[in-house]
């Protein structure tokens, strides 16, 4: 099965997301645990440790024209200082101009609601498109793995619109639906991004505000609601691509970096 599929429409469907801030409330009717189940804190030095992170690699072009070679070289993904830096550079690097890094908790971590946790400061500059978000563990649904199985995106983010912040979900019914945030500071400080995920709503939020909140109705079915089965997080920054590269790409703006403090999950109790 290829899991290098990404928002190979984006480009197309992004004009369906909102383009303006709106106050959003969100029902408080779950609770989560007060620790975290799953995490990383980054409090040591080199790779990104095997026990929790694996990762994605090559130059395919990732289902959306995408320009850049995964690897794991330490010039791309490194662990030092209490945080993890996945950095994209410009170099050959396989068959490929550009090089950088996508991480994956695939078959080391999976979860099935609850909260999701991170603390990061983007990249910035046009042709960048990094992404902090999920995918389903497994092909359950439909003829295509995505967006049949689903998907959702704490941060979704390209350089030529560097002060806003997409959140989204993605499914058959809904191959892109969301919210965006301006975040003049999302490159030059840390914010913390979550998701809450329970059997009948996703809602994003960004240091603590609700920025998009995606209730399940009656009605759904997996081709609406394929977020009922485990799925795994995904640390990566793209270069160019349908999306990333519609505006082109400045080359002068490398190396960039995507800077993660920590990555946490909490898990989903139950109901008040």
């Amino acid at each position: 099965m290829k899991y290098f599929i990404r928002i190979s429409t984006i480009a197309l469907l992004i004009t369906n997301l909102s383009c303006k801030e709106k106050e959003i409330t969100v029902p408080d009717n779950y609770i989560f645990s007060e620790t975290p189940v799953w995490q990383d804190e980054f409090d040591y030095t080199g790779k990104p440790i095997s026990e929790k992170w694996s990762f994605d690699l090559g130059g395919s072009g990732w289902g959306n024209n995408e320009l850049q070679n995964y690897t794991n070289n330490p010039e791309n993904v490194r662990v030092e200082n209490g945080l993890l830096t996945i950095e994209a550079r410009k170099e050959v690097s396989g068959n490929r101009q550009y090089s950088s890094t996508r991480l994956v908790t695939r078959d080391k971590a999976s979860f099935k609601y609850g909260k999701f946790e991170v603390r990061a400061k983007l990249p910035s500059g046009r042709g960048t498109w990094p992404a902090i978000w999920a995918l389903a563990n497994q092909n359950t649904y439909g003829d295509k793995f995505w967006p049949d199985n689903g998907g959702f995106d704490l941060v979704a983010h390209v350089g030529f619109d560097q002060n806003r912040v997409y959140s989204n979900i993605h499914s058959k019914a809904f191959p892109v639906k969301g919210n965006s945030k301006i975040i003049k500071s999302a490159s030059s400080d840390f914010h913390v991004y979550s998701c809450e995920w329970t059997p009948d709503r996703i809602t994003m939020w960004v240091d603590g505000k609700p920025t998009f909140n995606f209730p399940k109705e009656a009605s759904y079915g997996w081709q609406e609601w394929p977020f009922d089965q485990p799925f795994y997080l995904i640390l990566n920054i793209a270069i160019g691509g349908n999306w990333g590269g519609e505006k082109g790409i400045d080359d002068s703006i490398f190396p960039q970096k995507l800077v993660v403090d920590y990555v946490r999950v909490y898990e989903l109790i139950g109901k008040k």
